[in-house]
């Protein structure tokens, strides 16, 4: 099974792109569980809620990778909760870090930030786009992960995935 992990800033396209390319290949795809969480939270979300999110990203990735076809698409994965965390809170949880060390994807897409921006509640930083990227590039580098960015609308996107997938097929 293929593992292929859609990271970036916020409102780069992610989940746009995870199902598009789901769609593409006849697959599933496993939302961002963060979504979830927060919207039924009555209350602002503090440091422990994100390692909950974690737990329920990873629980939700292995339920979905039992439907999966031979690619399992992720919308987000423990970098970006551990990049937010970091950014936000000054730290991360260890728990979450021993996970990052035994994850393992095939391919991480990193959503450029140069689609328009769109405004919506769980949203925090809308001029760190940039800063952000650069934080996903470089952790992507910095642990020799496989990873392309994808740039431009969402077909020049779908394109440049197809290729990249294609490589690992």
């Amino acid at each position: 099974m293929i593992k292929v992990a859609i990271i970036g800033p916020e409102s780069t396209g992610k989940t746009t792109l995870t199902k598009a390319l789901a769609g593409q290949y006849n697959t599933v795809w496993v939302p961002e569980y963060a979504r979830d969480y927060l919207n039924e939270l009555d209350r602002p979300y503090v440091q422990s809620d994100l390692l909950e999110i974690a737990k329920g990203q990873i629980d939700s990735q292995k339920l979905k990778k039992k439907e999966a076809r031979e690619l399992l698409f992720c919308d987000t994965d423990l970098h970006v909760i551990k990049v937010w965390s970091e950014h936000k809170y000054g730290s991360c949880d260890p728990w979450i870090l021993n996970q990052l060390k035994v994850q393992y994807y095939d391919l991480y897409i990193i959503t450029d930030f140069d689609i328009p921006y769109e405004d919506d509640p769980l949203r925090e930083h809308p001029e760190m786009r940039s800063y952000f990227f650069d934080i996903y590039r470089n952790l992507m580098k910095d642990n020799d992960k496989a990873f392309i960015v994808a740039q431009g609308d969402l077909k020049t996107r779908i394109k440049q995935a197809k290729k990249a997938i294609g490589a690992l097929l």
